[in-house]
């Protein structure tokens, strides 16, 4: 008898476990998204995973070259899996051969690619996922050449005829001042209407300012080699100059469908190189020296890295100017910088970033106009922005007034990410992506690549 109950309650043991386990199958069934990280050599791919998303499953599928890079990710994703507020559950599971693209595609244990890594595959790796029914996110800039940028538009039409998503991280479009300037634009009473500018004097300037060594969730990070090389990070008149042209895009010409065919014309842009000594390279990458393929760069022990730019072009009739530009370490208590100037017929709005803010992104709204009514116009206008931003106001200066932001919005570039995804994942869930945004992805990367070239042929001829 004795021997009978505990059968019977091994069985039920049993029972209870496989019930357990066909719910947690139940459960990863019912995820709607099932993502693959595939070769992720820049932490932004750490970043997407800084939080949970709801319809995202706790599995995530790594596949990758061994080595520092996936290593470093895996570090970072155990990073926030242990934090102590709100930790997140990711499980990794990490597949390491020299074949990691092909077993990727092989398996097709889930159905988004992550990509932020090394670009100089990157127009492969994302067409090829689309082909194979993938949809894709990927971090900019998603093509780093004119060849790049052809493989861009057949993975668009893969896309479109395959039912599938490919989006890239666009995280400045969640800055708070950004958001603003763009609303206070699309605003008559107090922008008027965007002017034309010239080539000299453009009416629209976007400028950022970056370092090779930042702190990253608290911590130092650490690059790879390559990232040092334009051939593989890509150029910065390719790569974060693809923010500003999209910031251009978005903010000038919101949610219009821009051809890039007729829309664009490049009219100058340049390039030039950041130097880093070997001390520097090290404290960064961690390797006691240059590695082959930067060996070209090095001019008397100096690397030279082609990680700064400018383009002058138009957009619709309107002259703008973006330029990328990158050192090596930030002063004490200062980090990447941002500012972007619109010339409105009556206001110009302007976001400094500068010592007299701190190094803290502030929204300037400078009158152009001789109006005595304006400052009651615009405290008004604001008034009804309150209603979609709470909070926010304005502080009279000499030049004209500071728009006063609650640290509630400053959210930080980090927490972009997560908004960005969020974006992505409603998109691939309702199927409602902006008709504009593939066009104005194209028109971007256009942009970025037809820049590349003009700047090359004019570097070459001096």
């Amino acid at each position: 008898m004795e021997i009978v109950k505990k059968v019977g309650s091994i069985l039920s043991l049993i029972t209870i476990l496989l019930a357990c386990k066909n719910n947690e199958v139940k459960q990863s069934e019912s995820k709607i998204v099932h993502l693959i990280t595939l070769d992720p050599g820049h932490f932004h791919a750490a970043l997407v995973q800084k939080t949970m998303y709801n319809d995202v499953d706790s599995v995530v599928y790594v596949y990758a070259p061994a080595g520092n890079d996936v290593q470093l990710h895996l570090d970072r994703i155990n990073g926030y899996n242990t934090r102590s507020e709100n930790p997140t559950h990711w499980k990794e599971e990490v597949y390491t051969g020299n074949d990691f693209f092909e077993k990727m595609i092989a398996e097709k244990k889930g159905n988004v690619v992550v990509l932020s890594g090394n670009n100089h595959k990157k127009s492969e790796y994302i067409l090829k996922s689309l082909e194979n029914g993938f949809n894709v996110l990927a971090d900019k800039p998603m093509v780093i050449d004119s060849k790049g940028f052809e493989e861009l538009k057949q993975a668009f039409d893969i896309a479109a005829k395959n039912n599938l998503v490919l989006y890239d991280i666009m995280t400045e479009r969640f800055e708070i001042t950004s958001i603003l300037q763009k609303e206070l634009s699309m605003i008559s009473e107090v922008f008027g209407e965007l002017q034309k500018g010239t080539a000299t004097d453009p009416a629209v300037v976007m400028e950022s300012v970056h370092y090779f060594y930042k702190y990253i969730s608290g911590n130092v990070v650490v690059r790879p080699g390559w990232f040092m090389d334009a051939s593989q990070q890509g150029e910065g008149i390719i790569d974060v100059m693809t923010h500003l042209v999209d910031l251009v895009q978005w903010e000038c010409f919101p949610e219009q469908t821009l051809d890039y065919n007729k829309d664009i014309q490049v009219n100058a842009a340049k390039r030039w190189a950041t130097p880093m000594s070997l001390s520097q390279f090290k404290t960064i990458t961690k390797l006691d020296s240059f590695p082959d393929y930067l060996k070209n760069n090095v001019k008397d022990t100096v690397l030279q890295v082609y990680s700064n730019g400018e383009i002058n072009y138009q957009l619709k009739g309107v002259n703008a100017r973006t330029y990328v530009i990158w050192n090596y370490k930030a002063p004490e208590g200062t980090g990447d910088t941002h500012h972007s100037i619109l010339k409105g017929t009556k206001a110009t709005l302007e976001i400094r970033q500068g010592a007299d803010e701190q190094f803290k992104p502030v929204l300037y709204i400078e009158p152009t106009i001789k109006d005595t009514g304006y400052g009651n116009i615009l405290v008004e206008k604001i008034k009804e922005l309150q209603s979609k931003y709470p909070g926010i106001g304005i502080e009279k200066i000499k030049t004209g007034w500071k728009v006063t932001i609650p640290e509630k919005y400053n959210e930080g570039h980090e927490a972009h990410f997560a908004r960005v995804t969020a974006n992505f994942l409603s998109y691939l869930k309702n199927k409602n992506m902006p008709a504009w945004e593939v066009p104005n992805m194209l028109a971007k990367y256009y942009t970025t690549t037809k820049a590349l070239e003009v700047a090359t042929t004019s570097s070459s001829k001096h």
